[in-house]
């Protein structure tokens, strides 16, 4: 029975050390598994953290930068001002800030008026005009005033001082009243701030402008501070314009002598492109 017995416990050593030899095979390739998958995370941690540190995984928002706003207008409520317009407000951004535009004015009197808007000195005056023309806001409205500082007051549909759009927007290019001289004797003559063939806005009140505007046909001196924004000058149809400054004025319902005798009404106002087409005819007709 003794061989029998040590042949047992050989072939049961035998099968255990197999047994320990696959376990031990196992167990090194689960270790190479395991270390590989670390090895792995690791790269992946630390690419994952470069590409943090480099901003991949920040937002639109804050890397790309928002245009700023280059004109602000503050909008109006209908019931407190019923002489006014809805049509919306112009863009805020992406507006033209340097050159010229092209106005022109289509009437009744002649020849049409054109101006040069300065886009430089009153971006967000020459971009309010260029909206409302696109809007077609002041066609066939009225030149409802002549003023006695030389100019005429346009682009109020109702007529009243008080219509326009439902918004405003703040002054821009005002000129400003120098100081007089220290050793003068006498009280200096008032400086012409508005040249004939000045166009600015007007506002009601002051600083808050809308569509009105003013044209004017002869020199203006004022003696206090300057308050119309100055947003362009009259490059064509200047015979028209006088003879808009020549028509007789009568007293309004207000009382004030400064209503047209006869009617002043704009046709057609265009602003930048547009404007070209409609230049074109009455440069034939100069010529």
């Amino acid at each position: 029975m003794a061989p029998s017995k040590d042949r047992q416990r050989k072939l049961a050593r035998a099968k255990f050390d197999r047994q320990s030899a696959r376990r031990a095979v196992r167990e090194r390739r689960r270790r190479r598994i395991l270390a590989g998958v670390g090895t792995g995370l690791a790269v992946l941690l630390i690419a994952v953290g470069g590409a943090w540190i480099g901003g991949a995984f920040d937002s639109d928002e804050k890397t790309t930068t928002e245009a700023a706003d280059i004109c602000l207008w503050s909008p109006l409520t209908k019931d407190d001002n019923p002489d006014k317009t809805d049509v919306g407000t112009p863009p805020t951004k992406d507006l033209p800030e340097t050159g010229t535009e092209t106005l022109t004015i289509a009437t009744n009197q002649g020849d049409p008026i054109t101006a040069s808007l300065d886009v430089a000195s009153a971006p967000c005056g020459a971009a309010s005009l260029s909206y409302l023309a696109g809007k077609k806001f002041y066609d066939g409205t009225d030149c409802h005033e002549i003023l006695d500082i030389g100019a005429v007051h346009c682009g109020d549909p109702s007529g009243t001082n008080n219509g326009g759009p439902l918004y405003s927007f703040y002054d821009e290019n005002t000129p400003v009243q120098p100081e007089p001289a220290a050793s003068a004797s006498a009280p200096a003559k008032a400086p012409v701030l508005y040249p004939k063939g000045t166009v600015t806005l007007i506002g009601n009140p002051a600083a808050s402008n809308g569509s009105q505007f003013l044209i004017f046909f002869k020199d203006y001196a004022p003696t206090t501070d300057a308050s119309y924004s100055i947003v362009g000058k009259v490059t064509g149809g200047l015979d028209t314009l006088a003879k808009i400054g020549k028509i007789t004025t009568v007293t309004d319902d207000a009382g004030d002598k400064v209503k047209p005798k006869e009617k002043i009404t704009i046709k057609t106002l265009t602003v930048g492109a547009d404007a070209a087409s409609t230049a074109a005819p009455s440069a034939s007709v100069q010529s």
